[in-house]
Order: C-alpha cells, then structure tokens, then sequence
C-alpha cells in the first residue's frame, strides 16, 4: 500500500523544485536560492493561501483543500491535466479514488474488443491495462514492437519491456523520451490507485533493476499518453516514425487501446507496407494471454 501522504509531500517538493520564479511572474529579490525552483511562501503567494497552511500540506498532513484551493495549487505549480488528476488522486477528491475497486484479478479482453482487433489486424494496435500491462496485440503491433505472446505472462507488460529488454532500447531512436513518459504514466496509475499491490510490486522491481527508472520515478513527474509520436530503428525496415492515438473504453477505464500509423506517402508509410509484407506468413489473430 502506497502512503498517500508522504506522495503528497513529495509531489508538491518536486513540483515547486521544477518552477521557473521568473516564469511564474514573481518580483526578482536579493536573497539567494539554495534550492532550484519556488519556495514555500511564493507558492503560497502564488495560490493565496497562508504559508503555514501550504506549508502542512507540504508535510503531508491529512488536510482536504477545496476544489477553489486545487484550482490555486494547479495553476501556482503550473501542473497540467495530468498533474491536476494525480493531486487530487492523492488528496482523495479525484473520481478514481470514489470508484470502488474490483477485486484483484487477472484483466481479461472483452469479446467485443477483440473483433474490433480482429479488424484492424493489419494496422499497429496495442491494448494495454492496469500499470501497462499488455493485454492484446494485432499482429503488426506485434511486428513493430515486440511479440509480447511469446512472453512469459509476467513479463507481458510494457513498461517491463521498455526498460529490461534490450530490444526496446535498440528500437526507439528517442528510448528516453518514451522511457521518462512511461515512468510518469505509471506514476499517474499508482496515484489514481494506491492500493494495487501488483503496480507497487512492478515499480520495486524496476526501481531496482534499472537505474534510470530509479532515477525518473524520484523525480515524481506525471503525463498521461493520449497522442504523439515514436521514432524508431526498425530491425527490419530501418527508420520510421508512427503517430499513435489512445482509444479509452467507456465503462472501462483501467484499459485503453494504442493505434499506430504513419503519414500518406512518406517513408515511414512505405516501411510500414513493407513489414505488412514481411509479416504475412505470421499468425493473423490478436495476440491474447495465457494463463
């Protein structure tokens, strides 16, 4: 179980440690900054609040502000959507923490989804669960990525594959870039639910096997995938780029769908066609796990 207090504490530190005082509009003084970013007070100015009352925040202890306050802290730490959801996650007024849990289980791929798979078998598509994990894979997501179904069921989760596998290092041409935004996706997931044992359980083993994730998730960022892009060195086709898109599931919002593709008439578009090509003897059915 997470102790959403002391995240708390840490994300406002990290937080006010990122601003810029000159961006954020405060007079320039004469006395010097030992830390990098804010301090206490100027976000307390920033968010007209006492400093005493930021500075128990800042401590962690169980204070709920009101939705007014929020709107202050957001726009004084300048946080974004992301950053909004996971304070209010860990203050305890985000819609996940009012959402009653499932039980703890294995997450399974709606029927429905999967003919919706089954029909864009030919285009890159991911579908993807709690912390990452990879629940299903066209065959050409399995092509430009990874063959996730010739893992082990524990191994099948993409935040695990971005940083252990050696081939997901090789593949992206900007690894750190997609690396960091899987680190803070995560970040965001733990703080939408503190009580999942199984995403604590994955952030300690990859805190512990990967330096670079020990070093990102400290930093307490947060950023929610919802489009962009993926530069690649592809094995077989060499250099692309694809854009991706993320698909949320109405009355399923522990999963989401990731659709690749490439612009009309470009080389990305052509390398693509070619894979297609390449992997046509493959297996054409979503990839599914096993238990």
């Amino acid at each position: 179980m997470v102790d959403t207090n002391r995240e708390l504490a840490d994300f406002l530190r990290r937080a006010r440690s990122q601003q810029d005082p000159q961006r954020a509009g405060l007079p320039a003084d004469a006395r010097v900054r030992r830390v990098p970013g804010l301090r206490r007070e100027e976000v307390a100015l920033l968010a007209g609040v006492s400093t005493d009352y930021y500075a128990r925040l800042e401590q962690g202890r169980r204070i709920i502000p009101s939705p007014a306050v929020i709107d202050a802290l957001v726009r004084a730490l300048d946080l974004g959507p992301a950053g909004r959801a996971h304070l209010e996650d860990l203050i305890g007024t985000g819609t996940s923490g009012s959402v009653r849990r499932p039980p703890p289980g294995v997450q399974r791929v709606r029927p429905g989804l999967c003919q919706l798979l089954d029909s864009l078998n030919d285009v890159p598509a991911l579908v993807l669960g709690k912390r990452s994990d990879v629940l299903a894979a066209t065959r050409m997501a399995r092509a430009l990525f990874a063959d996730f179904e010739r893992m082990r069921p524990p191994e099948r989760n993409y935040a695990r594959w971005m940083f252990l596998d050696a081939g997901a290092r090789a593949l992206f041409v900007d690894w750190e870039q997609q690396a960091r935004a899987t680190v803070e996706s995560l970040r965001l997931d733990l703080g939408a639910d503190p009580n999942d044992r199984s995403t604590a359980d994955l952030v300690t083993d990859l805190r512990a096997l990967s330096p670079e994730f020990d070093q990102w998730w400290s930093e307490h960022r947060v950023y929610q995938r919802t489009h962009g892009t993926k530069r690649l060195l592809h094995p077989v086709v060499g250099d692309l780029t694809v854009y991706y898109e993320t698909l949320t599931l109405p009355g399923d919002k522990d999963t989401a769908v990731f659709v690749y593709s490439t612009e009309p008439n470009s080389p990305s578009r052509r390398a693509l066609n070619l894979l297609a090509s390449w992997t046509l003897t493959t297996d054409s059915s979503p990839s599914l796990p096993h238990s």
